[in-house]
C-alpha cells in the first residue's frame, strides 16, 4: 500500500517536472524569437507602410512589445506622418489623394495576432486593433485628378510583401479629431471624444472588388458624445452624433443653440440690428448619405434629411439700426445655399413637427410682438447648389403646413428659383378660419392696431417675391370687423387709443366685411418694397399682412417705420434731457437766492 502511494508521488513529480521543462522551453523559445523577431517586425511594419503608401506615409514608434504566448503586440508612442514632397509629386501628375492624415497615439494595441502565419505565409489575421485617445488630423486639399491616371489599389501596393490582411475589429476611442484646410492649415472642424469602429477589414485579391465593403471594411461606424462649444453670444450643445457607412445614415440628437443673454440685452450688445436664434432640435437625421462621393469628390449627397421635432425662436430688435451696406437677402434659404463651401444635393428635406416663434420689438409701442407657427411639417424637394443639378432643374419646391397663432391651419407652397440672381421665389397658400382678435398679439405691438371684433373665414394669397420685395394678390374674407387705432406712449407709458381716429376709421374707412352684402369679394393687390434689413420670414408674413390691411380699408393709414420711430424717440429723449437741465438750473438759482 505504501509502495503504491510512493509510486504515485513519483509519477506526479515526473509529470510536473516534464511540464515545467516544456514551459521553460516554450518561454525560452518565445524570448529568443521575441528578441529575434522584434527588429524584423519593426522594420517590416515601417517598410510596409512606406511601400504600401508609395512613399506617402512614414511610420515611427518608440518601442514594440510582442507576446508570442498570447499573440498580442503593442506599439508605444506611435506616429504616422505624410511626406509633403511625395504628395506634391503625386499632385503634379494628378495621382494625389484629396485627404492626408496625421496620427499620434501613446499606445496601439493588437490582440491575437497570428505571427507565425504572418512571417511564413504572408497572411495576417488580427482579432482587434485598439487606439486609445489618439490625435488625428485630416487635411483636405483641392486636387485635380487626371482621367488617364491609373492609381493602384491598396492590395496592389501591398501584394509583394503580403497576401492578405484580415482584422475583425478596429476601435478608435476618445479621439481628438481635427479637419483642416491643407492649403492654409486652418482648422475647419474640431471634434473631441470621437469613437470610430471598423468592422471586418479585409485586404486581399478579391475584397477590392467587393461592392458590399466600404474602404475594404464591412462597416465603419462613429459616435460623438457630449459635444459642446461656446463663443461670446451662444452656447452650442449636441448630446450625440452617430453614423454608419454601410447603412449610409447619420443621427444627431439633442442639438441646442442657446443664446447667452436675454433677447433685448443680446440685441443691444451689437452696434446694429441682428437676429437672435434660440434652437432646440430633438433630432436631425440623414439617410442615404453618399460617404464615398463626399470623400472622393467633396460633394455632399443625401437622399433625405429630417428635421425635428424641434422648437425655434427668432428675435429682432427694431430699435437697432440696420447694418450699413448689408442686405439680409443673401440669407434667404436658396441664396444661403449657394454660399455653401461644397456642392450639396438633398433629394428630400422633411420638416417634422417644428414650433417656430418669430418676435420683433417695436420701439414705437415699446412692446414685443410674436407670431407663432406650431407643428410645422412638410417636405422640400430638390435642395441643391450643385451646378449640374440646377441646370437640369432650377426649382426647389416646399409644401408645408402649420397652426398659426395656435388656432388656425395654414397650408403654403413655396417655389424657390435656384438660379435667379435676385433670389426669386413664389409662394401661395390658404389660412383657415379664426377669430381675428387672436392676431392682437402681433397687430397691437407691431402695427399699432387693436382688433376689437372680427371673424375670419379664410385668407388666400398668391405672391411673387425676390430680394427687392413682393407683388401679388391677397383675398381676406371676414365679417364684423372693428378696430382701435393706437399711438405710442410717452415717457415709457403704454400705447394709447386714438379715440377720434378710431371712430372715424370704423365709420368711414374700415369695411367691416368682405364680401359686403350684394357685392363681389374684394382683392388686395399687394406691392411691398423690402428693406435690406428685412429677413426672408419677415418678407413672407408682411406681404400677407399688408394684403389683409388693404382689404379691410386700413391700407391708406400710414405705418411709421422703426427708423422714423427711433428718430422720434431720440428727439423726445433730448427734449426730456433739456427740461431736466433747465429744472436743475432753476433749483440751483433758488438755493442761491435763499442764501
Amino acid at each position: 500500500m505504501n509502495q503504491e502511494k510512493s509510486g504515485k508521488k513519483v509519477w506526479w513529480k515526473w509529470l510536473l517536472g516534464i511540464l515545467a521543462v516544456i514551459f521553460l522551453l516554450i518561454a525560452g523559445v518565445a524570448l529568443y524569437l521575441n528578441a529575434k523577431w522584434k527588429p524584423l517586425i519593426s522594420e517590416k511594419l515601417k517598410t510596409g507602410v512606406k511601400e504600401g503608401s508609395a512613399g506617402l506615409y512614414t511610420l515611427n514608434f518608440k518601442d514594440i512589445h510582442l507576446n508570442l504566448l498570447t499573440g498580442t503586440a503593442s506599439l508605444d508612442e506611435l506616429s504616422l506622418s505624410p511626406d509633403t514632397t511625395v504628395f506634391n509629386q503625386l499632385k503634379a501628375v494628378g495621382a494625389a489623394p484629396i485627404h492626408l492624415f496625421q496620427l499620434k497615439v501613446k499606445k496601439l494595441q493588437l490582440n491575437h495576432l497570428g505571427l507565425i502565419n504572418a512571417y511564413f505565409k504572408k497572411t495576417i489575421h488580427i482579432n482587434s486593433i485598439v487606439l486609445d485617445q489618439p490625435s488625428i488630423n485630416m487635411m483636405h486639399y483641392q486636387v485635380k485628378k487626371k482621367k488617364d491616371t491609373s492609381n493602384k489599389s491598396i492590395y496592389q501596393l501591398l501584394a509583394k510583401s503580403l497576401k492578405s490582411l484580415d482584422v475583425d475589429a478596429i476601435r478608435i476611442l476618445n479621439a481628438d479629431f481635427d479637419y483642416i484646410d491643407g492649403a492654409s492649415q486652418r482648422p475647419l472642424h474640431r471634434i473631441k471624444k470621437l469613437n470610430l469602429h471598423v468592422k471586418d477589414l479585409l485586404i486581399d485579391s478579391l475584397s477590392q472588388f467587393d461592392t458590399t465593403r466600404f474602404y475594404y471594411a464591412k462597416d465603419i461606424t462613429f459616435d460623438i458624445n457630449g459635444y459642446q462649444s461656446k463663443d461670446k453670444m451662444y452656447l452650442t450643445k449636441v448630446d450625440t452624433i452617430s453614423g454608419s457607412l454601410s447603412k449610409r445614415n447619420v443621427l444627431i440628437k439633442g442639438f441646442k443653440m442657446i443664446p447667452r443673454y436675454p433677447d433685448l440685452e443680446f440685441s443691444r450688445m451689437y452696434q446694429y440690428g441682428k437676429d437672435r436664434y434660440d434652437l432646440d432640435f430633438d433630432q436631425i437625421s440623414l439617410s442615404g448619405v453618399d460617404f464615398l462621393r463626399f470623400n472622393e469628390e467633396r460633394t455632399f449627397h443625401a437622399k433625405k434629411i429630417t428635421l425635428g421635432p424641434a422648437k425655434a425662436g427668432i428675435f429682432l430688435n427694431r430699435e437697432m439700426p440696420p447694418p450699413p451696406n448689408l442686405d439680409k437677402g443673401k440669407n434667404f434659404p436658396h441664396m444661403a445655399l449657394r454660399r455653401l463651401g461644397i456642392p450639396t444635393i438633398v433629394d428630400t428635406l422633411k420638416i417634422n413637427n417644428i414650433d417656430l416663434a418669430y418676435t420683433e420689438y417695436n420701439p414705437i409701442s415699446q412692446q414685443k410682438g410674436t407670431i407663432y407657427f406650431q407643428n410645422i411639417k412638410g417636405k422640400v424637394l430638390h435642395v441643391t447648389n450643385d451646378s449640374l443639378s440646377v441646370l437640369k432643374n432650377n426649382h426647389a419646391i416646399a409644401n408645408l403646413s402649420a397652426m398659426v397663432m395656435k388656432k388656425s391651419r395654414i397650408d403654403i407652397k413655396i417655389d424657390f428659383n435656384l438660379s435667379d440672381p435676385k433670389g426669386a421665389f413664389h409662394y401661395s397658400g390658404v389660412v383657415d378660419p379664426m377669430n381675428l382678435t387672436e392676431l392682437n398679439a402681433i397687430s397691437k405691438p407691431l402695427g399699432l392696431i387693436e382688433i376689437e371684433t372680427g371673424k375670419m373665414q379664410k385668407v388666400d394669397f398668391n405672391i411673387q417675391a425676390n430680394t427687392r420685395g413682393s407683388k401679388g394678390k391677397v383675398h381676406f374674407y371676414y365679417t364684423d370687423l372693428k378696430v382701435k387705432l393706437l399711438k405710442e406712449g410717452e415717457d415709457g407709458e403704454p400705447v394709447k387709443k386714438k379715440g377720434l381716429l378710431s371712430f372715424l376709421a370704423n365709420n368711414l374707412l374700415i369695411i367691416d366685411a368682405n364680401p359686403t352684402k350684394g357685392e363681389a369679394p374684394r382683392t388686395a393687390n399687394v406691392t411691398f418694397e423690402r428693406s435690406p434689413a428685412a429677413s426672408f420670414f419677415n418678407l413672407l408674413w408682411k406681404g400677407v399682412f399688408i394684403g389683409m390691411r388693404e382689404s379691410a380699408g386700413l391700407g391708406i393709414i400710414p405705418v411709421k417705420t422703426p427708423e422714423k420711430a427711433m428718430e422720434g424717440i431720440k428727439d423726445k429723449k433730448q427734449e426730456r434731457k433739456e427740461k431736466r437741465a433747465e429744472r436743475q438750473q432753476k433749483r440751483a438759482e433758488r438755493k442761491k437766492n435763499k442764501t
